[in-house]
């Protein structure tokens, strides 16, 4: 299986912004993008001409490394919004917080999508009853997401109960940290998903 295994923080820094890939290292003063917020590379310090295109592909490729998506993981929620009722963009903005493993973060219960995604694939969690070791599967309204017992008593999830409320909760999501319990009251709409991402840049890129 495909999967990025570079630096992190060199994401952050081509997207001239902080994408809080690295967990509690992006709010400290170790965060290599407060030393250095310029792009890497030779050229990173120098001015490239910002035309239309190069606008919609860093939107694109600053949405995909925010989520931890690959190419043609993103491509093929692009084209489901396509397919799909309401806005393209919000509609695909919504599918991606959808994702167990971005709900799995946004509860507290990871430090980072990253460490998020590797709690799920390793089989920690359950959907309704059902161990789902898939990051991108797509929760619904009124799912309930809760830690294996035998997972329980294990580092990650001791470390959220005792840091629960350190980090707010989306309103369309409801952590219960005394019961490692996720409760999904509805999908998010786009008011409410706080990812500073541009979605009509990225509909525009495909739509070419």
């Amino acid at each position: 299986m495909a999967r990025y295994t570079g630096a992190d923080c060199r994401r952050c820094r081509r997207e001239k912004m902080k994408l809080f890939l690295k967990g509690s290292k992006c709010d400290g003063p170790k965060c290599p993008f407060e030393s250095r917020p310029f792009p890497p590379g030779q050229h990173g310090r120098g001015r490239p001409k910002e035309t239309e295109y190069l606008l919609q592909l860093r939107e694109k490729q600053k949405a995909r490394r925010v989520y931890g998506v690959l190419e043609r993981q993103f491509q093929a929620v692009y084209d489901d919004a396509v397919r799909k009722p309401g806005k393209t963009g919000e509609v695909m903005l919504q599918i991606l917080e959808s994702r167990l493993d971005n709900v799995v973060y946004r509860a507290g219960y990871a430090k980072s999508r990253d460490m998020a995604r590797q709690l799920v694939k390793h089989g920690h969690f359950v959907v309704n009853g059902t161990k789902v070791d898939v990051p991108s599967y797509r929760v619904r309204e009124h799912d309930i997401i809760e830690v294996r017992e035998k997972s329980r008593q294990l580092t990650p999830f001791i470390i959220a109960v005792a840091e629960a409320g350190s980090r707010t909760v989306p309103a369309w999501l409801e952590a219960i940290p005394s019961q490692l319990k996720i409760l999904v009251h509805t999908l998010p709409a786009r008011q409410v998903i706080d990812t500073q991402i541009q979605e009509q840049l990225i509909v525009e890129y495909y739509s070419k």
